[in-house]
Order: structure tokens, then C-alpha cells, then sequence
């Protein structure tokens, strides 16, 4: 029905084919994970972030606000607790402990 000689040349162009891709592919990768194109990636993904941040404060700035006040709450918690904490024996005048 059909030469081997042809199947053998058909296979042979088929893995060929496939080489080109997997080399074309691999080169693609090479580009894309360079230590340069990671950084440019990095950066406009930050400047991505930090603009859609400051849309996102202009449309709602009453939450942003209450945003920032609870991490500072949270950052000065025990300084914050320390002013409403009795203190056991009295300090020396003027100096708080």
C-alpha cells in the first residue's frame, strides 16, 4: 500500500518540525526569564499596582483613610496600650516608665 521510504521521510519531517518548534519555544523562554526582562517586568507590574492604588484612593478616600489609621493602631500597639496601662508603683516626677 504505501513505501516505508515514505513513512520513514514523513516521520522524519514530522521530528524536524517538532525540533524547530521546541527550539523556537526554548529561545522564547531564554528571552522572556533574562535577569533584564524580569526587572522591566517587575517594574511596570509595580507601577501597575502603585497607579491603580492611587485610582482606588481617589474614588474612596474615606476608606483609604481608615485603612491607615488601623495599620497605625496596629504598628503602635504597645506604645498605645502602654498609655492605658496602670502602672503598679508611682513614677519619679517627670519621667514616664
Amino acid at each position: 500500500m504505501s513505501d516505508p521510504s515514505l513513512k520513514v521521510a514523513a516521520a522524519e519531517a514530522e521530528a524536524a518540525a517538532a525540533r524547530a518548534r521546541l527550539t523556537a519555544t526554548a529561545g522564547e523562554l531564554q528571552a522572556r526569564l533574562s535577569p533584564a526582562q524580569l526587572v522591566d517586568d517587575a517594574r511596570r507590574a509595580g507601577l501597575n499596582a502603585a497607579q491603580a492604588g492611587v485610582e482606588q484612593v481617589r474614588r474612596n478616600p474615606a476608606a483609604a483613610a481608615g485603612i491607615v489609621a488601623a495599620a497605625g493602631v496596629i504598628l503602635n500597639r504597645r506604645r498605645l496600650l502602654g498609655l492605658f496601662r496602670k502602672s503598679s508603683s508611682p513614677s519619679p516626677k517627670g519621667h514616664r516608665s
